[in-house]
């Protein structure tokens, strides 16, 4: 049985520059239950010190801040606290930004425009390590689409990232597998789909209703 804190509730503290916003989403992660909020900073100078200071299990975090962005917030509190999950919420969309959260050391990357339930969901389940991406964020749901197209939902993942313009690095990098696996997926979905470009394939996958 765990006995560290992941077995009573998840300790969060939120980083926005509105701190309306802020208190909302603690708000809302203690209306939800099983979590235990630490509070909130406005900036991410202030959440690094924190973060230091309060070792959260997760930090949740905004992009776009005065100063420095939420990014490097991540990278800085990845380095200062390892075992801390930092999960990027932003209004930000696209698969740039998505790639960049990755490389920063993002657990997740959930639109602030999704459903509140997934944003509780994955917020639970963030750990440091690979980055987990919203449903709401892929323009294809793995689960709902998978029985109309033969592909399996990992594969279908990849071709969400496809989608989002992301090149088979990037891709690898958010999915936390190498490059050389990411081809391999690549490989069957083209196949799947009698594709034998990026270009093709995403034309097939639009007229399946995949993406």
């Amino acid at each position: 049985m765990s006995t560290g804190p992941r077995a009573t509730a998840t300790t969060v503290l939120v980083v926005d520059d509105h701190r309306s916003f802020a208190e909302l989403m603690l708000g809302a992660l203690e209306a939800a239950g099983g979590f235990r909020c630490l509070g909130s900073a406005t900036t991410a100078e202030e959440a690094v010190r924190l973060a230091a200071e309060l070792r959260p299990a997760v930090l949740v975090t905004d992009i776009a801040m005065p100063g420095t962005d939420g990014l490097e917030a991540c990278r800085r509190v990845r380095a200062s606290s390892p075992e801390t999950a930092v999960a990027v919420v932003t209004a930000h969309q696209g698969g740039e930004w998505v790639a960049r959260a990755a490389r920063a050391g993002a657990s997740a990357f959930i639109p602030k425009g999704g459903p509140l339930s997934e944003l509780v969901a994955l917020l639970r389940e963030a750990r440091p390590g690979p980055m987990r991406v919203a449903p709401s964020a892929l323009p294809s749901d793995p689960h709902a689409t998978g029985t109309r197209s033969g592909l399996t939902p990992r594969q279908l993942e990849v071709l969400g990232y496809l989608a989002l313009g992301l090149e088979p690095k990037s891709i690898a990098a958010v999915m936390g597998i190498s490059v050389h696996t990411c081809r391999g997926y690549l490989k069957t979905v083209y196949a799947a789909l009698h594709a034998s470009s990026r270009i093709t394939a995403l034309n097939r996958a639009r007229e399946l209703e995949l993406v």
